[in-house]
């Protein structure tokens, strides 16, 4: 699959199916995306290639954010360690190539919102158990 920023100065690629694909609705996601989610999709760094000059920001301790120098839109993130990438599909350019299957802090979920239909796991808050594939 490939995508790019919005001034295309950015381009990424991903090989293979991603671990995961979520939603989270987390205050952090809220402000660094300015949207009531952030949607992603978790690939192995191996599967990823991002060419194009990035600019880095640790939005948490445990979050670090990647975006365009150019135009600013958010790539990917890496979440508590350098092995996960969190690749956003609205930078892809085939659209509907992902779909959600669990969605995170639904406390915070706009009241408007309703659950995503093909999420089959929402939990109030992070997950528990931390695994690849999430739901199992």
């Amino acid at each position: 699959m490939k995508g790019s920023c919005a001034c295309g100065q950015v381009q990424v690629e991903t090989r293979g199916e991603p671990y995961r694909v979520g939603v989270c609705h987390c205050m952090t996601c809220r402000k660094a995306h300015g949207a009531p989610f952030n949607f992603y999709a978790v690939f192995p760094p191996e599967a990823v290639t991002v060419s194009g000059e990035v600019i880095a920001f640790a939005s948490t301790e445990k979050v670090r954010r990647f975006s365009c120098r150019n135009c600013g839109a958010p790539i990917y993130s890496t979440y508590f360690r350098e092995d996960e990438f969190y690749v956003h599909p609205g930078s892809f350019d085939e659209i509907g190539a992902f779909t959600p299957t669990y969605e995170l802090w639904t406390k915070r979920r706009e009241p408007w919102l309703p659950a995503f239909p093909t999420c089959v796991s929402q939990f109030p808050e992070s997950r528990q158990k931390w695994t690849r594939r999430e739901p199992e």
